[in-house]
This record gives C-alpha cells, sequence and structure tokens, in this order.
C-alpha cells in the first residue's frame, strides 16, 4: 500500500508538467515572412490583407522585407527559397512554417489565413527554422528534445544491469590485486559501451531516415515509451513477478561466465562490444525512444552530436564506479551491496521518466506538432 501510495503522489505531481504541456497549443506565436517589391501591385494587396490579419490574429507576427532596393534582403529571399526547396519566382512571396504562396488572390489569402488559424492552435516552425537548418516539427517537440535526451540518458545511466556487469568486470580484474589494472579495465570497459550504443544509434537513426517510417516510427516508439515506463513501475510494486526489465535469468550465468574470462584491459575493451548486446533488452527502451524524437526533430549532424551527448551520460556512472573503486571511497562489495538495495528505486525513477516522456510524445502528436 505504501508504495501504491507513493507512486500516486508522484504522478499527480508531475500531472501538472503534462497538463502545461497539452495547453501549449493554444494561442502560439506564428510567424510569417513576407518579400515585397515597393510599387508592385499585388505586393500592395497582400499588405493590405496581412495587415487585416495582423489585426484579427494578436499572435501573429508578420516579418516584411522589401527586395528591389536592399540586396540583403534579396540574399535573404534566395536563402530561405533554397531552404524551403523552391524557386523564387516573384513576389510578394510568404513564407509560413512549411508553406511557401507566391503571388496574391483571394484563395490564396483564404489559403494563408487557414495556415495562420492552424498554427494558433496547433504550433507551427518559424520560417527562421528552416534557414538555420533545424528539422520544422514544432515548437512543443523541438523544446522537449534537449531534456529528453538528457533525462532518458540518465534513466539509462542509473540502469542497474549496467552496473552489474560494471562490478563483476572489476572484481574480476581486483582479484590479480591491481587496483591500476581495474582503472584502465573499467575505463576501457566504460569506452568501449559508449562506442558500440553510439554505432547503433547511428546505424538504427540512419535506417529509419532512409525507409522514411519517421512519423509511422515517432507514434511506434510513444506508445513504446508508455509500455516501458509501466513495465518500470511494475518492477518497482512487483518485482521479480511475471518477468523484470533487466539481462533474462537465462542469459545471466552465460555472460558471467564471459565477464569472469576476462583478465586484461584489451579484453575489458573488446568484452564492452560482447556485452552490450546482453544489455539490449534492459537498456534499449530509452535509446530508441529517444532515437524516434531525433528523427522527428533534428537534421542529422544535430542528432549525432545529441546521441555523443546521450551515450557520454550514459558511461559517467560507470566511470564514476570505477573512479571511486580505483581509489578506495567504495569497494565492489559494497557497489554490489548499494545496487540491489536501490533496484526498486531505480526501477521507479526510469518508470516515471520515460512514462511522462511518452505521454509528451503523444500530446505533440496530437496537436499536430509533429
Amino acid at each position: 500500500m505504501k508504495k501504491i501510495l507513493l507512486l500516486l503522489v508522484l504522478l499527480f505531481l508531475i500531472s501538472p508538467v503534462v497538463s502545461h504541456a497539452a495547453e501549449q497549443g493554444e494561442d502560439n506565436e506564428v510567424v510569417l515572412f513576407m518579400f515585397y517589391g515597393q510599387g508592385c501591385p499585388h505586393c500592395g494587396k497582400m499588405e493590405l490583407f496581412l495587415n487585416r490579419l495582423e489585426g484579427k490574429y494578436p499572435t501573429l507576427k508578420v516579418e516584411r522585407y522589401e527586395i528591389y532596393s536592399n540586396q540583403e534582403n534579396r540574399e535573404l529571399f534566395e536563402n530561405i527559397s533554397n531552404a524551403y526547396d523552391t524557386k523564387v519566382v516573384g513576389v510578394p512571396a510568404v513564407f509560413i512554417d512549411n508553406n511557401v504562396v507566391f503571388g496574391f488572390s483571394n484563395s490564396l489569402g483564404d489559403s494563408i489565413e487557414n495556415e495562420v488559424k492552424k498554427c494558433v492552435n496547433e504550433v507551427c516552425c518559424s520560417p527562421r527554422d528552416k534557414l538555420e537548418d533545424f528539422k520544422c516539427t514544432g515548437g512543443i517537440i523541438e523544446k522537449l528534445t534537449i531534456p529528453a535526451v538528457i533525462s532518458a540518458a540518465a534513466v539509462d545511466a542509473i540502469n542497474p544491469c549496467a552496473f552489474a556487469v560494471l562490478i563483476i568486470l572489476l572484481t574480476t580484474i581486483l582479484a590479480a590485486k591491481s587496483r591500476k589494472k581495474a582503472l584502465f579495465a573499467g575505463l576501457a570497459f566504460s569506452l568501449s559501451i559508449y562506442i558500440a550504443y553510439f554505432l547503433m544509434g547511428i546505424g538504427l537513426f540512419s535506417a529509419i531516415q532512409a525507409a522514411g517510417l519517421s512519423h509511422v516510427f515517432y507514434a511506434i516508439v510513444a506508445v513504446l515509451a508508455i509500455f516501458v515506463g509501466l513495465l518500470n513501475l511494475k518492477d518497482y510494486l512487483w518485482y521479480g513477478k511475471w518477468f523484470i526489465m533487466e539481462v533474462p535469468r537465462s542469459w545471466r550465468p552465460k555472460m558471467k561466465a564471459l565477464i569472469k574470462g576476462v583478465t586484461s584491459v584489451p579484453g575489458a575493451f573488446l568484452m564492452g562490444f560482447v556485452v552490450s548486446l546482453f544489455l539490449l533488452p534492459c537498456t534499449s527502451g530509452p535509446y530508441i525512444v529517444i532515437l524516434g524524437l531525433l528523427v522527428n526533430t533534428a537534421t542529422r549532424n544535430h542528432a549525432f552530436m545529441l546521441l555523443l551527448l546521450y551515450n557520454f551520460i550514459f558511461i559517467i556512472p560507470m566511470i564514476g564506479i570505477t573512479l571511486l573503486i580505483y581509489f578506495g571511497i567504495a569497494t565492489t562489495e559494497k557497489a554490489e551491496q548499494w545496487r540491489a538495495s536501490k533496484l526498486k528505486i531505480l526501477h521507479l525513477i526510469a518508470g516515471i521518466i520515460i512514462l511522462l516522456l511518452g505521454i509528451g510524445m503523444l500530446i505533440a502528436l496530437w496537436l499536430g506538432a509533429v
């Protein structure tokens, strides 16, 4: 009963965050770029039309750029057109969210107003986002990306599976009475895990992009995040019942046998690649969720930078445990005791964060921000 009450309190505390995210779809600022030429008759009609729209929609922000007499604005016009993958065909030209309108007529005016209405309620991207090579998917989900990457990486970092593997490795190395070798073995193992997971991330990210399944994959991983979060909460409430979100018990003897055969630093490095495969069942959930988020919110280079950050956060506790044992601040026995005593709490933290992330992703999908 105490566990259930604690869980309800924590969910109550995070509910305002989710509600706030849902409210972000109302009365959003809408940014529209208009390029015009002084003396152009259609530009004058567009100007009058946009003036009326600004009065009708207070959150509409129109940025106007005259190109006949301003070289800088002409260059901006060309750059924006390239970013939207469209040819410059004259003025007036209007850029809003992912849409471009050249010329002016009543029907085109209706089209622009419909885009403004949509963006007031659903969160759209500024044309400047396109120009700066950001993937234009909407403010809610873009603002979620970096905090989500850090949060999911932190969840992965405190994963009891990775702790257990490192502790077994260091225990084996320390049996040779070489604390220095244990230090380098722990660091080599951590580096190996970092490289292996980063390469896996790049491979999956590239595969999803090439297949063109980003939107579908995003929806799938949003549901997966909620499912993984609930399973971790199950492990907090009823640990060991049915199954656990850790390395399958049937795999553990083989994994321990492999790790205990390592007696050198190069062996520890190679073992990191092998063990990464064993860890996938209990560490892949947050990683796949983040990959689904990045495919929809980041350009390729930006996504790779965030994957570097994610995996660095992921290995920080491994490096920390290695250093604590090397300097004699902790022992492998104490580290294992701490890990075993905190298993349920670690599952609770992981469950709440991943569940909240999944809910936020579904809200963004529902609001049309993805």
